[in-house]
């Protein structure tokens, strides 16, 4: 599994980086597309940047239980060659409509990241999911950490029509190492099982405290962390008079990477000796939040069934695009309200509300997933 954990590992940054590359200058590329007032390009930029998001809420459990039944690995090769079309295409559009629709289509494929997480996870003893995951989850934060500078100077350089070309190919050549690198065992499907009915699933998952909360608090981070980054770009033009604004604007989206990037593993490690739910009351923004993603998919790898894995990170997967997509709009519309600079205490305040929240979530009683499954059969 060592050999797969470093395709994983580039893979993961390639993909990471390259879709953040377009995420800098999402606004000023719809400002291309007409003559449109700031409110407008605001609204807009809200839910382009959330649309994807409506599609992988949908798409995530039913990836995961494919994945499941058969295999990872054809799961990230389609994600990848579905992510390069959509955003080779979005250098194409006419118009803000032709854009969100794409965006739509391409939250369809969405998912290469959290599924292969999964598929490490799978393979990793729970003793050190932790570190392990959190490893892991420096590919991707170290992609995002560099992907939006590369794109805001990309987008300065060559324009915005090009740099969707280049990300498109570096997605298109993750998708070949995983083809060519990735060797995944052999899946034995089994006999339908009633304990692992997707009902069934659904109904333990609601029923299980501490991973309802878990994915709840989840949405309500991802709700503050997407609120302002589809509005960055035209923060930083408004505080800046450059003509280089994609690559300010880059940088800025990098900022908080660079602290997800060093401590990710830190925290996982440390998850996998104190206890996942007292490591994720210690997030902070940048820092510590780079731990959340390896040590909530490292406590789904301690509580689910191996069985149903995939399908159950599916589900803790959509909360966190649930997330992603109240939290653009939120944005825009707290924006268009009071201004860009009024999203940021929003923020603060969802922060403050999920920190309470897991606080209190440390004192619920220990239950089993495995349990709570056949007792409801």
């Amino acid at each position: 599994m060592k050999h797969n954990f470093i395709i994983i590992l580039v893979a993961n940054f390639i993909v990471a980086a390259s879709t953040t590359m377009i995420m800098p200058f999402l606004s000023l590329y719809i400002d291309t597309l007409g003559e449109f007032s700031d409110s407008y390009v605001q609204t807009w930029a809200g839910l382009i940047f959330a649309a994807t998001f409506i599609t992988a809420l949908i798409m995530s459990p039913i990836w995961g239980r494919i994945a499941d039944k058969y295999g990872y690995k054809p799961i990230m090769i389609i994600n990848c060659f579905g992510i390069a079309t959509s955003i080779f295409l979005m250098g194409y559009v006419q118009n803000v409509e032709q854009f969100f629709l794409l965006r739509l289509a391409m939250g369809v494929v969405t998912g290469f990241i959290p599924t292969s997480m999964a598929f490490i996870s799978k393979h990793t003893p729970k003793e050190v999911a932790g570190k392990t995951l959190g490893t892991l989850q420096m590919g991707s934060v170290g992609g995002t950490l560099f992907g939006p500078v590369l794109g805001g100077m990309m987008a300065d350089a060559f324009g915005f029509k090009y740099t969707f070309i280049i990300t498109a190919t570096l997605i298109t050549v993750a998708a070949i190492i995983i083809i060519i690198g990735i060797h995944e065992p052999i899946i034995i499907r089994k006999v339908k099982n009633l304990v692992y009915a997707r009902k069934n699933i659904v109904w333990a998952i609601f029923h299980h405290r501490l991973l309802l909360n878990v994915m709840l608090v989840t949405t309500l981070i991802q709700i503050g962390n997407f609120s302002i980054q589809p509005l960055l770009s035209l923060y930083v033009s408004e505080l800046s008079h450059t003509q280089e604004v994609a690559m300010l604007a880059g940088i800025t989206f990098s900022a908080a990477g660079l602290g997800n990037l060093l401590f990710a593993r830190f925290w996982g490690q440390l998850s996998d000796h104190h206890g996942y739910e007292m490591i994720i009351l210690r997030f902070l923004f940048g820092i510590v939040s780079g731990g959340l993603i390896p040590i909530t998919t490292a406590l789904i790898r301690r509580e689910a069934p191996i069985e149903v894995q995939g399908e159950i990170m599916g589900y803790n997967q959509s909360f966190r695009f649930l997330g992603n997509i109240l939290g653009p709009v939120l944005g825009g519309f707290v924006a268009s309200l009071g201004g860009i600079h009024s999203v940021f205490y929003t923020t603060g305040l969802l922060f403050l509300i999920a920190f309470v929240v897991i606080y209190f979530l440390r004192k619920l009683p220990v239950q089993y997933m495995d349990e709570l499954l056949k007792n409801h059969t």
